[in-house]
């Protein structure tokens, strides 16, 4: 590389820092990021609009992608950001981009804001979903394909299809009865989930079996849902119908399918007719083949873990940063190698995956080490990210609480421990461990805190970024109190 060069790249990196250090503040910490073709297209603006008056948010446009735009993100430094956008210019690539991107605009390998693509099978279906994220919303009524969550503790009203013993399926009627069991014929599943579906209409819906850009299969592959113009319909052999809508908000989770995530560049597809036909206020799904799960999972499974303490969002975005920080233990390069991504299949990609380990000093790499470096940039969110929807409390778990006071240049962050306190509950319950493993203790700021770090004497082995306090080493008791001291500036 010429000198010339090397040093016009250098201030160009030293001048991003500095601008990025000098932010002008916004008054809700959020930014909106559209692309440009959209600017003047009269129907598409009414979305942008909506989100500016109702978070009294900036927006920027984008010609190519949101890295465009990075010098207006360093100016106002938001906390979070919507990324407006048409279906036909969504697909794997751009969600793995913005991933990235969000851990640029600082020098840490951390994300520095949170996101959601707005987008819809239309501009007005992507109003709807402004529109309705709008109020808070507490998850009360769900439907599953898993057995994982078929306990039902979180919801009034809940009903399931198996997807680890074929036939059977479950139900909650109402609050404070227990699940009953029972089978149908393998060929029933997905009439059984049909119905399901319209007898609880859910507020949440969570599914993990087989799927693509264009089908969602039931477990063990025992029917399948599609899209048609934007809605979804159960495939059935003597007459397809459409899924029965009652037209209310709702969450779609897809933790554990294979690219259902994946816009694909296309209205027509799973992703687009979850948001559009069947309201999905919210919805988050995987957008290459998955395998080892640890994003999809582990975002569930810190919702779950302490339900009502997190919105959504803040849940998958801690998540993400926690399995990111445990790939940083690994090999600090680690985050500079890459999962090799093609559409021949995982499988043919394991060696490859592992060189890519093996390069950054990893001689002999884990089926967790490429998993997690595979599930790194792959989970997209569909909504807006500073939606408050929440799981409903669960009074016998609400068994600590955590409060902030920022005083002069100190954070101090008090933990109180009640009598039922359970270290193992707070770790998650051994949920999904094969993938997701023990979670630390979390707490996700209430503002976005400037330059924190642990203050001296302080013995926790914590993380701490701008957004989040991680505690691996908690080891908490009942009834007692815990006080975490920052630095900040």
């Amino acid at each position: 590389m010429k000198k010339s060069t090397f040093l016009y790249l250098f201030l160009v990196i030293v001048w991003g820092l500095i601008s990025c250090q000098k932010a002008t503040k916004i008054p809700n910490n959020y930014l909106i990021l559209a692309n440009q073709s959209i600017e003047s297209d009269a129907d598409w603006k009414k979305v942008i609009v909506a989100l500016q008056e109702k978070h009294n948010a900036p927006v920027a446009y984008f010609q190519e992608s949101p890295e465009d735009v990075m010098d207006t993100i360093c100016k106002y430094r938001p906390r979070y950001i919507a990324v407006v956008d048409k279906p036909e210019n969504i697909n794997r690539e751009t969600v793995m981009r913005l991933h990235k991107f969000s851990r640029q605009i600082d020098d840490d390998i951390f994300a520095d804001f949170l996101w959601g693509y707005i987008t819809g099978y239309n501009a007005e279906a992507a109003l709807k979903m402004v529109n309705n994220s709008t109020e808070p919303l507490v998850i009360k009524n769900a439907v599953a394909t898993i057995t994982e969550i078929s306990s039902a503790k979180w919801f009034d009203r809940f009903g399931f299809v198996d997807d680890h013993t074929k036939g059977l399926w479950g139900e909650k009627k109402g609050p404070g009865e227990q699940v009953v069991k029972d089978t149908v014929a393998p060929e029933q599943v997905l009439r059984k989930f049909y119905d399901l579906y319209a007898e609880y209409d859910p507020d949440l819906v969570v599914t993990a079996a087989h799927a693509t850009q264009q089908n969602l299969e039931m477990p063990f592959s025992l029917g399948n849902l599609k899209p048609k113009d934007g809605k979804l319909y159960a495939d059935f052999k003597d007459a397809p119908e459409f899924l029965k809508e009652s037209g209310k908000r709702k969450v779609y989770f897809a933790c554990g399918n294979c690219l259902i995530g994946d816009v694909n560049n296309t209205p027509n597809s799973m992703a687009i007719a979850w948001m559009n036909g069947s309201n999905a206020a919210t919805m988050i799904g995987y957008v290459v083949t998955t395998w080892h799960g640890r994003n999809g999972w582990g975002g569930l499974k810190y919702w779950l873990t302490t339900p009502g303490r997190y919105s959504l969002a803040e849940a998958v975005y801690l998540n993400q940063q926690d399995f990111l920080n445990q790939q940083y233990e690994w090999s600090s390069k680690i985050l500079t190698v890459e999962f090799p991504f093609d559409d021949t299949g995982i499988s043919t990609k394991f060696e490859e995956a592992r060189e890519n380990l093996k390069s950054v000093g990893i001689e002999n790499p884990t089926m967790d080490q490429i998993g997690f470096m595979h599930d790194r940039d792959v989970l997209a969110y569909y909504g807006d990210p500073k939606w408050d929807v929440r799981l409903q409390e669960i009074p016998e778990e609400n068994d600590f609480t955590v409060k902030s006071e920022i005083k002069g240049k100190k954070c101090k962050i008090t933990i109180t421990t009640h009598d039922n306190f359970s270290l193992k509950r707070m770790a998650g319950d051994d949920f999904k461990k094969e993938h997701v493993l023990d979670l630390p203790f979390s707490y996700f700021f209430p503002e976005r805190l400037k330059n924190p770090r642990l203050a001296e004497g302080q013995t926790w082995k914590a993380v701490v970024d701008e957004n989040f306090l991680l505690i691996y080493n908690p080891e908490f008791e009942p009834s007692k109190t815990y006080t975490v001291i920052l630095d900040i500036e």
